[in-house]
């Protein structure tokens, strides 16, 4: 028992730690004020910097062109560190996404970028097609940055928790029916072991009276 509650132990620390490894990571660097947020189906103009978080190299960045990229966001058209990490952004605002394979390339190697990097992704988004430019960019104060960084802190902590909350559930309920199947097969066992030693007392109840009659002749 104490071997499988050590193996959960390790099992939601692994869990955890995969998570945190997994997150996809959102960092709002120039808060802006508005009234239209950036939704799934919009054609939106974001300019970008590309860089891998292992060495810090760029292999991409729509600065250098001049022209910012478009795309319809939640399409499918990019990867899915974009599609859910430039929602609910104002024109004007900068993110830094960290992105993990999962919601980059995965395991393939795309170019500069090697198979199984996590990239660091600087985002500005610059326009919404359809929605007219502010005339002016309101940024948000300091102290609404830090209110709003620590409710996705809080957020992501919580999402985090829940999914490792499930893990370590499946796992518990797996390892349980482990146990009730060893269980089991112990009973088994010991019920086999048991009837084979009445079949042999018996035998040797049996053989004690052959003798005692043999005797008795």
């Amino acid at each position: 028992m104490k071997s499988i509650l050590l193996s959960l132990s390790l099992l939601a620390s692994a869990t955890v730690g995969v998570l945190a490894a997994e997150e996809l990571g959102i960092d709002v660097t120039v808060p802006v004020e508005c009234d239209r947020k950036t939704r799934k189906g919009d054609k939106i103009n974001v300019h970008y910097r590309g860089t891998l978080q292992s060495n810090g190299q760029q292999f991409d960045a729509s600065y250098d062109r001049g022209s910012p990229f478009s795309f319809k966001l939640g399409g499918g058209q990019v990867i899915k560190g974009w599609d859910e990490g430039l929602v609910d952004m104002c024109i004007g605002e900068k993110r830094t996404l960290t992105v993990p394979p999962s919601y980059g390339y995965g395991q393939r190697s795309i170019g500069p970028i090697p198979a199984g990097s996590t990239l660091i992704f600087e985002t500005e988004l610059i326009g919404i097609d359809g929605v007219p430019k502010p005339e002016s960019i309101v940024y948000k104060k300091a102290a609404e940055k830090a209110e709003d960084g620590a409710s996705t802190v809080e957020e992501k902590v919580a999402e985090a928790t829940d999914k490792a909350g499930e893990k370590i559930a499946q796992a518990t309920e797996k390892a349980e029916e482990k146990v009730e199947e060893a269980s089991a097969n112990v009973a088994e066992k010991v019920a086999s072991v048991v009837s084979g030693a009445a079949e042999a007392v018996k035998t040797v109840v049996a053989d004690t009276d052959d003798v005692q009659e043999h005797n008795e002749l």
